[in-house]
């Protein structure tokens, strides 16, 4: 049955990334921002529909649409990237690598993506003051402060140096908390887990062997730096979203008891 399964998903998965391959060349030439953002929401969105997700959306993911925001968020796996993208338009701050991931960099290019050489404190400057740009333009741009995933218990610390961008331009941050749950069992599934040995290939498999799975999202309310700076701000949005993500489990669990 889990052999099968996979099987079936694996084939529309294929056909979920020739349906991508072809927006991307005939779609994405002459559009707008807004409209590749457009078309890649709904591809993202079968994507997770093709790969067993569901999701569960929480709080307001547009709050204060039409200004920038600074969409901070917890990091468990590479499919955090779809999730938020199916949910609302954003532009990451994401690793160079994965401008070069088949269909999943040309989609995320599209959607308008920072790309960041993680081991060069020069390049996060850099992308810092483009991140600031995209702010006091209106954009949503989105970045995962723990910098790299966690196993989904419990957050990371957070690295504050591109938070400056919310400062500099500014933009208040638009906190969102993420868990992968096991529907049947109310319990954290390790079936998107991205950590250790894990690649994307072997996390992309035992997805698609598994159940399903539901990804819980809890926006929370914009908040501003104020007078912080940005190791402050840093430590205060994490024990926010940290106090969240952990409610969000426990709900999570409570509901299945």
């Amino acid at each position: 049955m889990k052999a099968l399964r996979a099987a079936w998903r694996l084939a529309r998965a294929i056909a979920q990334v020739v349906k991508g391959f072809i927006t991307i060349k005939r779609h994405f030439g002459g559009a707008s921002p807004a409209q590749r953002q457009a078309h890649v929401q709904a591809w993202a969105f079968g994507f997770l529909e093709v790969l067993g997700v569901k999701l569960d959306v929480r709080g307001a993911p547009l709050a204060d649409a039409g200004r920038g925001l600074l969409l901070v968020a917890n990091h468990v796996s590479w499919l955090d990237i779809l999730v938020l993208l199916a949910v609302r338009p954003v532009r990451f701050v994401s690793k160079s690598e994965v401008a070069h991931w088949p269909v999943i960099g040309p989609m995320a290019t599209g959607a308008g993506t920072l790309y960041i050489e993680r081991s060069s404190k020069r390049d996060a400057m850099r992308v810092m003051h483009q991140m600031a740009d995209a702010l006091k333009a209106g954009d949503c741009v989105g970045v995962f402060p723990e910098g790299t995933t966690g196993d989904g218990t419990a957050l990371l610390p957070f690295h504050a140096n591109l938070l400056q961008a919310g400062i500099s331009a500014p933009a208040a941050a638009l906190p969102v908390v993420m868990a992968f749950m096991d529907p049947e069992t109310g319990t954290l599934s390790q079936a998107a887990r991205y950590v250790d040995d894990d690649n994307l290939l072997s996390s992309m498999l035992r997805l698609l062997g598994s159940p399903g799975i539901e990804a819980r999202l809890q926006f929370l309310q914009p908040t501003e730096a104020q007078d912080l700076d940005r190791r402050a701000w840093a430590l205060a949005l994490r024990a926010q979203m940290s106090a969240a993500h952990g409610a969000l489990i426990q709900k999570a669990a409570v509901g299945r008891s």
